[in-house]
Order: C-alpha cells, then structure tokens, then sequence
C-alpha cells in the first residue's frame, strides 16, 4: 500500500522510540534505567484526581464540550495568566487542546503553506520539525551559541524571503536552560521587525529554580510582540498530568478562531472529564507544584556533579529549569571509538543499561538528553553505570 508523502517524510518520536526500547528490554528481564522519558514521576495532586471523579459522579463530563473548551476552564487559564504573569487576555483568546502537542500541530496547520520556513534555535524539542513538515513547512535548523542559546544576529543569518514563523522554547528542552528577559526581548523584536509568528512554547514556565517563577512570558514583552505572539502551555509537566492530554494555545482571535474550525475537524474537544480536573489544577493549591519543583532541584543537586564528571561528558551551564540534562559527549564517543551519537545511545542501552536520547533528534549531534524526573536512588545508580561504561 502507497502511503503518502508526507507520512513517508516524518521520523518517529525520538523519545518515544527509546522508551519503547527500554521497555522491550525490561520485558526481557533487562534491568534497564529509562531516562528518555519527559514526564515528571510525581502522581497527579490527590485534589486534582478527586476534582475528576466528582465531576464524573455528578454526570458533567458525559458530552462534547465546545472545541475550544468548557468555559470555566478558559476563563481559569485567563485568569491564572492574569495572576503569575499580568497579561490581560479573553477567552475568545483561549483555545483547549488535547495536550500542548496538539496545540502546536493544529497551530502550523493554520499558519503555514506549502514552502514556508520555520526558524527551530537548536537544540529544539524533537516534534517540532517534524510538525512543520507535516504542514508542508520547511523547519530551518539555527545552531546555537555556546551557551546553547542562540541570538538575533544568528537568526539574521537565517532569515529568508520564505520565512513565517521563529518557535521559542524557555525554558528549553531539552537543555533546561532559561532565556533572561534581555535575550528573549531582544529575539522578540527582531521577529516583530521581520513581521514573524513568534510559537511561544512555554510549558515548562513554573518549573524553574532560580529567579522568578513562573518565567517571564513573551507576552509580557511588549505590545508589539505580545502581538506577534502565540503562547502554548498546558498542564501536564507543572501539575503532573501528562495522561490527562491537557494543552493550550492563547493567541490572536482571529487566529483561535482558525484553530478552533481546525480541531473541529481533527480532535473535536479535549476529554471533558481532564478539562474538569485542569480546572482544579489551574484554581487550586499550588503546593504539590512547589513541592515538585524543589524535589526536582534536589535531585539536579546531586546529579549534576555526577554527570560533570563522568569521562568524556561536557556540561556548560547547569539547568535552570524543566528537568533534563543536555551533555556534549563527543568527547565520550571519541574515547569508545563511536562516529555517531546514534550509535553511542545505542552502546549505553543495550551495554550500560541506560536509556537516554540522542542530541540528533534535538538537531544537535554529539549530545545526549537525560531527564531526571525519577528517584534519586535511581539516578545515582544510573550515573554510576554511564561512569562504568567509561572507564
């Protein structure tokens, strides 16, 4: 059977692959460690899951919601931005998806034509590109500075006649590095000079352990880049709902309202009974998000010196945010004789036992991701086997 094109264009998830890999392993008896996978090993809050079972009990989630979700759920997200941020939105400028992931596909879909190009800073979350292709986009890798960061003169450089959009992500998987406010105005205003789309992916915004939480949105910047910008969060890393599908895009009305009649046709609505409890999520306590948060810090604490000393493992500044480690390993791969970062995650799965990420799906070879979203005991057991597997 032919398939089309573009189905034969796009890679897998990166991420998922791996994890799939590991679980085949264990499956095996393998006592694998699984550190490709983003999502925060804390249950969902016991307020938030109680929130769900009430609203099922009281028969509130049996039906389709409107496509851009239930109301209280929108204005909620108008008014937690309201609350950590000072920006001043409507609902009609909000739109519920099912999950961040699926704001941003649907997003390209309405923004993009066949040829247009999308500027990715590397390193980039590994669906983005493969999103703008699906949308018949081109992605346009832009290599970072040495901070893994990149800057508007090397966005100039990248620039074309063809170029629509640039897509930000602070703080930034998968190196947990945050942009200061200076660095992420000074980008804003390029892309408002250049007239782009700024993709404000801003999921990992609470999840921060120096200065100001939550992070400074795009959409604080200014009124020209507020303008030119579409913010997409969710609740799934800061309340630990990943399973939930949760997300949302916050833009533009007339840009929302093209989401909505996209979605319309694509998911419908999100699941009615994870709108109620994101209610919660968004209304509620925020306590388990602060006791998180500082479980993660505690456990970078400890793992980064670890990692930094591990043969072969560069670390250049330690993470600010999210919960991932990005090392430059070339050097590593050079010391075991491997050409390819590919090849090198390969050796530490199936000799280390350590599943972690290759840089090339974040667009920067000779790097690997780790996420430290599991218990210390097993991160310490984990550096201990990469330490081996050096020496």
């Amino acid at each position: 059977m032919q398939l089309s094109q573009r189905a034969r264009a796009v890679r897998p998830s990166a991420t998922l692959k791996t994890g799939q890999q590991a679980a085949q392993l264990r499956a095996q008896g393998v006592d694998v460690i699984n550190l490709s996978v983003g999502q925060p090993d804390y249950p969902t809050p016991t307020t938030i899951r109680e929130a769900a079972v009430t609203a099922i009990r009281a028969n509130q989630v049996n039906s389709y919601t409107a496509t851009a979700g239930t109301p209280v759920l929108r204005q909620a997200i108008v008014q937690r931005l309201q609350e950590t941020q000072r920006v001043a939105v409507t609902t009609d400028q909000v739109v519920v998806t099912a999950g961040a992931k699926m704001a941003l596909y649907a997003l390209f879909q309405i923004l993009l034509d066949p040829g247009d190009e999308v500027l990715l800073p590397a390193p980039y979350w590994v669906s983005y590109a493969e999103q703008v292709k699906l949308a018949g986009g081109r992605p346009v890798e832009v290599a970072p500075t040495a901070s893994l960061k990149v800057t508007p003169e090397q966005l100039e450089a990248a620039v074309t006649p063809a170029t629509k959009a640039i897509v930000l992500n602070s703080p930034q998987n998968p190196s947990g590095l945050v942009y200061t406010v200076a660095e992420l105005r000074a980008i804003g205003e390029w892309a408002v000079a250049h007239d782009l789309i700024i993709v404000a992916d801003e999921i990992y915004g609470e999840l921060v352990y120096d200065g100001p939480v939550p992070v400074p949105s795009m959409l604080t910047l200014g009124e020209a880049i507020a303008a030119h910008t579409i913010l997409v969060n969710g609740v799934s890393k800061t309340y630990a709902m990943t399973g939930w599908r949760i997300g949302y895009a916050v833009g533009p009305i007339d840009v929302m309202t093209a989401l909505k009649n996209v979605l319309s046709h694509m998911t419908g609505n999100a699941a009615a009974v994870s709108q109620a409890a994101a209610v919660a999520a968004l209304t509620g306590d925020q306590a388990p998000v602060t006791e998180m948060k500082d479980g993660f810090k505690r456990r970078l604490d400890v793992v980064y010196p670890l990692l930094a000393a591990i043969p072969g493992f560069k670390l250049n500044a330690k993470p600010q945010g999210a919960f991932y480690l990005f090392p430059d390993v070339t050097a590593a791969m050079a010391m075991k004789g491997y050409t390819t970062t590919d090849e090198f995650v390969a050796a530490l799965l199936n000799e280390a036992h350590v599943a972690v990420v290759t840089g090339e799906a974040f667009g920067l070879p000779g790097h690997i991701r780790l996420s430290y979203a599991t218990d210390l005991e097993t991160l310490k057991v984990a550096m201990q086997r990469l330490k081996k597997f050096m020496s």
